[in-house]
């Protein structure tokens, strides 16, 4: 049930993400007579500024009762999703956006991956895969019935449907269940039996694992929300049409879900540090032969390499963290964490858009990315526990 509700709550922050704000935007802009330049510069400064609510939210989290702090959460993105269909103006398009994203992307998400860690019972990242395959179901199902609410109820009358599901429907959600979201009390020895010793968040940032599985995640997000963006300009500058950047896109969620599975599993066997580093050689080596394809079949053996990597990095972002640290400052360390992702995320677009526009080819920036990603992988296998772990 906890790992259900965890899901949900993720899914709930489809509104202050890219993929759902992307299912209003060209309704929302031919209605406003906005121009996309305007919107992207919105979008930008919105994304970075409601980074900042990772770390209150963390807080919070940490300090009372998740149940309520969660549910106050939803509330306020409901809230902004309400303002969002009833705004008329550039400034107040603007606000709305600040508060989706700071609600949503950022403090929604902090909450529902600092559920689900807290809620698990032992080191497994096997609940962590089943997340975050019900999470890809969810989104799935989730994109084709707003997108079809826009287009028949237009996206004034959508926005504020997702308001009212978000206050009726989910906002109870975090009160479901016994209790099972507290966490584990610490043992005497400061430990909470899960192997790893509960530290603060300044403790953590001390380490050099810490950094490392931070960038690595923060680089992959850096690069899918930049490929992600430009996928189609992308394949298309390698000879492929529309439809074959379709296929790649199934292609690359099916194989999400295969990698979601195998991390859960070999995360019985291996440690979190060496799975890192297999996720990004396996996201490096796909980003780096994607500039030489010129036919299908190697294109889908890349489709599944990228696939795999991104479903093995989506399990370790949720898992590592508590199984790292421990879960007294759970919140406020997977708020640092998710902060560095938004952030990342937010510049991706940016700078393949700025190499493309520069060079006339998104090749430099595939292969620089994958080159910082290979060093990074190179160093996860070779940098040390730290000492909070046994």
């Amino acid at each position: 049930m906890q790992v259900v509700v965890a899901a949900v709550l993720m899914f709930a922050t489809l509104p202050g993400r890219t993929q759902g704000l992307g299912l209003f935007t060209e309704p929302m802009l031919s209605d406003m007579r906005l121009d996309r330049v305007t919107f992207a510069n919105f979008n930008v400064w919105a994304t970075l500024i409601g980074a900042l609510l990772c770390f209150p939210a963390g807080y919070l989290l940490d300090r009372f009762d998740r149940k309520w702090v969660t549910s106050a959460i939803v509330l306020c993105l409901a809230a902004s999703m309400w303002g969002f269909s009833t705004q008329r103006s550039a400034l107040a398009l603007f606000l709305c956006l600040l508060l989706t994203r700071g609600f949503g992307q950022s403090a929604l998400s902090v909450a529902s991956i600092t559920w689900i860690a807290k809620a698990s019972s032992e080191r497994s990242k096997m609940p962590m895969a089943w997340y975050t395959v019900v999470l890809s179901v969810l989104f799935a199902a989730g994109f084709g019935v707003v997108g079809s609410a826009v287009r028949n109820l237009g996206w004034r009358m959508a926005a504020l449907g997702m308001a009212i599901v978000l206050a009726v429907l989910i906002a109870p959600l975090p009160f479901i269940g016994r209790g099972s979201t507290e966490s584990r009390p610490t043992s005497a020895s400061g430990q909470n039996g899960g192997g790893a010793a509960d530290v603060t968040l300044s403790a953590a940032m001390k380490t050099m694992l810490f950094w490392l599985f931070a960038a690595g995640i923060s680089a992959f997000a850096f690069v899918s929300s930049g490929l992600g963006l430009f996928n189609e300009s992308v394949l298309a500058e390698r000879g492929f049409d529309r439809k074959t950047f379709e296929m790649f896109l199934v292609f690359t969620t099916l194989a999400a879900l295969i990698g979601q599975l195998l991390c859960g599993w070999l995360g019985r066997r291996y440690q979190s540090k060496h799975l890192l580093a297999a996720a990004l050689a396996i996201y490096g080596g796909g980003l780096a032969s994607l500039p030489l394809i010129r036919n299908q079949p190697p294109l889908w053996l890349i489709a599944a390499a990228i696939g795999i990597a991104a479903g093995m990095m989506t399990v370790l972002f949720f898992s590592v963290w508590g199984e790292l640290f421990g879960k007294t400052q759970l919140g406020r360390i997977q708020g640092a964490a998710q902060m560095c992702t938004v952030l990342a995320s937010a510049a991706g677009p940016i700078e393949f858009a700025k190499t493309q526009q520069a060079t006339g080819s998104y090749q430099s920036i595939l292969w620089i990315t994958a080159g910082v990603v290979f060093l990074l992988a190179l160093l996860s296998s070779f940098s040390p526990l730290p000492r909070t772990q046994k």
